[in-house]
């Protein structure tokens, strides 16, 4: 049977019906555009209806909130996830602060490596009683160094700044990065007040959350940069840091943690495969004997015949090596910032 004639009747259907001019039924609320509310004064900040979402364990998500906004660029987001109700009795929580990979070049907040469903393994996360963010930053075409870790701590502030709103202990903060991100969440976490990392108060459209600090508790590392002085043919450094060739000694400097590192780093956990053919592990084993030479404290967990992102030859390499960098991180998160370690 040819169902052309009524395919091509139902399409049409409804622009006949607006040329009509159909009387067709709608609900109340719909017939007629309510008159709209005018402010006194511009309004600049997102009012669209926030999406909730509940996973697993009574955490609910709240996707896609605006946590920065620089003149010239698009709204940075961040992706929040907040513990179950059943915590809000035990004081107010401590939070995590993730940054994506991608070389600076692109990634999401809402894929890691081989993980099938980040988001959900993030809410795992804040099924444990904490506040987890997973954050977006400006990537190397849209802004060179040092906007993306502007961003980074503009994030941390902003997380602070909504302690009252989210139950947040604002003394517990931890930052945790894969890769590219791996790099920022270091770099964050070793230069806690350095000025020249931080975006001039002048600029920062990120009231009132400027006025918080950007300094971590803790930090964890997956296969990240901690030093560019040897990567200076690496592409995505290059992008990075907008400088190629001999003449960007100081700018290499000035964005690799390991220049800042001092005895009043926080703890760190560096996870890095021993075959990582993008960020040689040797970045991993730097960062690692700089915080142990300032006496701070570090732990390195090298994964034999890894690769990036934790790859291995086989599926159940991948397998393996991903578990075992997220048991190990997420035993870290506790110990450094879980309520037995509330001081």
């Amino acid at each position: 049977m040819d169902f052309s004639f009524l395919n091509r009747f139902i399409c049409a259907l409804p622009m006949a019906l607006a040329v009509a001019g159909t009387s067709l039924m709608l609900p109340a609320a719909y017939a007629r555009p309510a008159t709209p509310e005018v402010s006194a004064a511009v309004v600049s900040q997102d009012v669209y209806p926030q999406h909730r979402v509940i996973f697993p364990g009574g955490v609910t998500g709240l996707p896609d909130i605006i946590y920065t906004c620089q003149l010239g660029f698009r709204p940075l987001t961040l992706d929040l996830y907040l513990p179950p109700n059943t915590f809000k009795d035990k004081g107010p929580r401590p939070f995590v602060v993730y940054v994506h990979g991608g070389g600076c070049l692109g990634g999401s907040s809402r894929t890691t490596g081989a993980f099938a469903n980040w988001p959900e393994a993030l809410a795992s996360i804040a099924a444990k009683g904490y506040v987890v963010a997973s954050i977006s930053y400006r990537l190397s075409k849209e802004a060179p160094f040092p906007a993306a870790i502007y961003d980074v701590k503009d994030a941390v502030r902003w997380i602070r700044s909504k302690a009252e709103t989210f139950n947040i202990d604002k003394s517990r903060g931890l930052i945790w990065g894969s890769s590219a991100g791996g790099h920022l969440a270091a770099l964050a976490a070793a230069s806690c007040d350095v000025k020249t990392l931080d975006r001039p108060v002048e600029t920062n459209q990120a009231q009132p959350a400027a006025g918080e600090s950007a300094c971590l508790q803790g930090a964890v590392i997956w296969y990240g940069v901690s030093d560019f002085a040897p990567l200076s043919s690496m592409p995505e450094a290059e992008q990075f840091l907008d400088c190629r060739g001999y003449g960007c000694t100081e700018v290499r400097r000035a964005a690799s943690p390991v220049t800042y590192v001092n005895a009043e780093v926080p703890p760190f956990l560096i996870i890095h495969g021993t075959e990582d053919q993008t960020v040689p592990v040797r970045q991993a084993k730097e960062l690692y004997d700089v915080i142990k030479a300032q006496k701070g404290n570090a732990e390195l967990l090298l994964i034999p015949g890894i690769n990036h992102s934790f790859f291995g030859k086989t599926p159940k390499a991948t397998h393996d090596a991903s578990l075992q960098a997220w048991e190990r991180t997420v035993a870290f998160i506790d110990q450094t910032i879980g309520d037995n370690k509330q001081r």
